[in-house]
């Protein structure tokens, strides 16, 4: 991979600019302002680094990641913590303009707003000045602004699938600005779809890993063609990655553990050394993390930390400890014991908890092998450790048990202590944290499998049920799975595919808001039997019903130990607008969400492009 000292400048530059809420206030001039970087085609490329950077610190890495909020605002997640109240548990009481919206706490609702605006800030910049510099070939200045495009691309699809109708900025700000004005989702996606057709076009197929690819450009415009209901043009964009000739499926071992035969295919595909290797061509875009290169993240973000994020608190003490049997304090969670746990697996506090849906339910196939064993973990499979037991208890070493021979559950914090999880793609070695929360590590943004996922989508909505059940089957069949029929295929059985395969990596919420998107767009019969509107979408949408239907957290008003309960509400599918956005505009107007305080139904959004 090609870095140089003058790139890991402007990225520590980049993300100390990332690490404040100002949003879009310009800086002051300096030896790293625009001017006098963005004058050659290396100064440019440093602006896409920028970009890179941002993406990278927005969402995985870190304590209290932004992934989380996706998936917690989706069925296959729940805040777990259950000790305290502010994390995002009773939603109807704490998602508020005014509340606590970036946190590891509470949410990152607000980083997504303020990140995402940084994002196409930097992208802002490089593409305004494209022109401003000079190039030996057109290809070279194309191929700049097809990376730059996307990523303006990326952080809007998000946005408008997050928030709805927000602010669209197409051009760099160099004097401050206080009138920004909503404009229509609708808008917004047209004007990306025109974008990444462009920067199809040029960006090239394959390019050093961390960069933007052409694969990753068409899967994003699969996305955007979703959303807007073109399902002819999603089928081509998708075709174009899937049958391009590049990349595929990783069907066969590889990279670090493939002459281990106690290991299989699913395992090398998550493995941190495997995922930017050159022969995994089935990767399309993905964050470099590394302590040896541009940035070294072990300082900014501490590691990806995914284990203490996902996995149960099975180190609990006291009143809400893992109990043996005997009631004795089963296990211990620090390195340097008799039987290291957290070496072995991570020790973990449970903010991140699975649900049923997502570690039962959608497991339809044993020989899966993203659910076998040594791949996925029960909490059986753990035993108890605390060297105390040691000669005073013999549950020492022995398998955990969530009840004694009377039936006496042995943890009273369930939600937080004890779910299962797929350690093939969480275990991430730590090389930085003790007792390990999950080092340096790579991570997938868009790979092959979901693209598959995506075309079996786009056929499911043209009522072609053969040829979407052929691109879930790919999927299926690189696990182990057998092949569903065509007549099996609705839009939860793909969503199901998705939480199988995709868990921890998809945007989760995003995805389910844009499926309910669609389902009001065209009106089409839902698997439940129910029809949705764009006219009462706050009211009633797909993706309430969803959650409703497989989250058992909030279809059955699951109360934690500390007393808060989990709500939601289908005007959730959007979330509120941060509102220091919305006071500090004092000369246009951004238009807050249906449900939330400030909302006016008559605040006016833009429907063209100015």
């Amino acid at each position: 991979m090609k870095y140089s000292s003058y790139i890991y400048i402007l990225f520590i530059s980049a993300m100390t600019l990332g690490c404040s809420e100002d949003w879009l206030t310009p800086k002051p001039l300096s030896f790293y302002a625009p001017e006098n970087t963005y004058n050659t085609p290396e100064g440019l490329r440093s602006g896409i680094v920028a970009c890179d950077a941002n993406l990278r610190y927005t969402e995985f890495y870190g304590d209290g990641p932004a992934i989380i909020t996706e998936l917690i605002f989706s069925e296959v997640a729940v805040e777990g913590t259950t000790d305290k109240s502010g994390p995002a548990q009773n939603m109807n009481l704490q998602i508020q303009p005014d509340a606590s919206l970036n946190s590891p706490n509470s949410n990152r609702i607000g980083r997504y707003w303020y990140e995402g605006y940084k994002g196409i800030k930097y992208a802002n910049t490089v593409i305004s000045r494209i022109d401003d510099v000079e190039y030996d070939n057109e290809q070279e200045r194309n191929e700049i602004l097809g990376a730059a495009l996307w990523h303006r691309a990326y952080r809007y699809y998000r946005l408008v699938h997050q928030f709805g109708d927000v602010p669209l900025i197409l051009n760099e700000i160099t004097s401050p600005k206080l009138d920004f004005y909503s404009t229509d989702k609708e808008i917004i996606l047209r004007k990306i779809k025109e974008d990444l057709e462009f920067a199809e076009n040029w960006v090239p197929i394959e390019a050093d890993r961390g960069m933007v690819t052409r694969g990753a450009v068409s899967h994003l415009l699969t996305k955007v063609n979703l959303s807007l209901g073109e399902f002819d043009d999603a089928i081509l964009s998708a075709s174009n990655v899937i049958d391009g000739g590049y990349h595929s499926l990783m069907t066969e071992r590889f990279g670090i553990n493939a002459n281990d035969p106690s290991k299989n295919v699913i395992w090398d595909l998550h493995r941190p050394e495997n995922k930017s290797l050159p022969n995994n061509k089935e990767v399309l875009y993905v964050l470099i993390d590394r302590p040896d290169v541009v940035g070294n993240t072990t300082d900014l973000f501490g590691g990806i930390q995914i284990m203490r994020q996902a996995l149960p608190f099975y180190a609990a003490s006291g009143a809400n400890a893992i109990k043996t049997p005997n009631g004795n304090t089963g296990m211990n969670g620090n390195s340097g014991i008799e039987i290291p746990l957290s070496d072995m697996y991570g020790r973990g506090i449970g903010r991140c908890r699975a649900t049923w849906y997502s570690t039962n339910t959608i497991w339809d196939d044993n020989d899966d092998l993203r659910h076998a064993p040594g791949n996925w973990m029960t909490m059986e499979d753990l035993v108890y450790n605390n060297q105390s037991l040691k000669g005073n208890d013999p549950s020492y070493a022995k398998p955990l048990q969530l009840y004694d021979e009377s039936g006496v559950m042995l943890t009273t914090d369930t939600i937080r202590n004890w779910f299962d999880w797929p350690h093939y793609k969480l275990f991430i070695p730590d090389n930085i944290n003790n007792p390990q929360r999950g080092g340096n590590t790579d991570w997938y943004v868009f790979r092959l499998a979901e693209t598959y996922l995506l075309r079996a989508e786009a056929y499911y909505w043209k009522g072609q049920s053969d040829l979407a059940a052929n691109d879930i089957n790919k999927v299926r069949s690189r696990a182990g799975a057998s092949n569903y029929q065509p007549s099996e295929v609705n839009i939860g059985t793909i969503l199901d595919e998705r939480a199988r395969e995709l868990y921890y990596e998809e945007p989760r919420n995003t995805e389910l808001s844009r499926i309910a998107s669609i389902f009001a767009k065209t009106g089409k019969t839902a698997y439940n039997g129910q029809n949705y509107n764009l006219a009462n979408f706050g009211d009633k949408n797909f993706w309430f019903d969803r959650i409703s239907e497989k989250n058992e957290f909030y279809n059955k008003g699951i109360t934690t130990v500390h007393g808060d309960t989990y709500t939601m509400s289908p005007y959730h599918v959007n979330w509120p607008i941060p509102i220091n956005a919305i006071l500090s505009n004092t000369e246009g107007q951004i238009k807050q969400n249906y449900g939330y305080n400030g909302y006016d139904p008559n605040t006016p959004v833009l429907t063209e492009i100015e």
